[in-house]
């Protein structure tokens, strides 16, 4: 005798919905405009201490591309699979605000006026694209249960 089987979760009509409305949500020409404009951030946070020239002061310079990466795999993440790492734009937050921050809690002091203006510009560009990320997600998540 066997065992009845059960359907799959990723059968489910709710997952396949909210499948549906992510994959309508990303393929607008704003919410991709996001995700590029979010890529591109994460890329020049990457390379922003030899393409503003600060590349000298590692722990600044290892942070910025260690959080550049970051951020631009997590952009990666939305583009490729949007309807499983929305929620993940909170982390992009997090790490936009740190850009903000970082060149007085890395070296203790301003030290270099490019570096300052460099992260806190990217970090607020990157801010605001991930809240629009963040919405994006709200939105998706709101039409589906309408």
């Amino acid at each position: 005798m066997t065992a009845p089987t059960s359907p799959r979760i990723d059968q489910h009509p709710d997952i396949l919905a909210l499948r549906a409305h992510s994959e309508e949500t990303t393929t607008t020409p704003a919410a991709q405009a996001v995700e590029a404009l979010a890529l591109l951030c994460g890329v020049y946070l990457a390379a922003s201490p030899w393409i503003v020239g600060f590349n000298g002061f590692t722990t600044l310079a290892i942070n910025n591309l260690i959080t550049g990466v970051a951020f631009a795999c997590l952009a990666g993440g939305f583009g490729s699979a949007y309807e499983r790492t929305h929620s993940m734009s909170w982390a992009a937050l997090g790490i936009a605000l740190w850009t903000i921050i970082t060149p007085w809690v890395v070296s203790g002091h301003a030290f270099i006026t490019a570096a300052v203006v460099s992260n806190v510009v990217v970090g607020a560009v990157a801010c605001v694209v991930a809240l629009a990320l963040a919405r994006l997600g709200v939105t998706n998540v709101r039409r589906s249960r309408h």
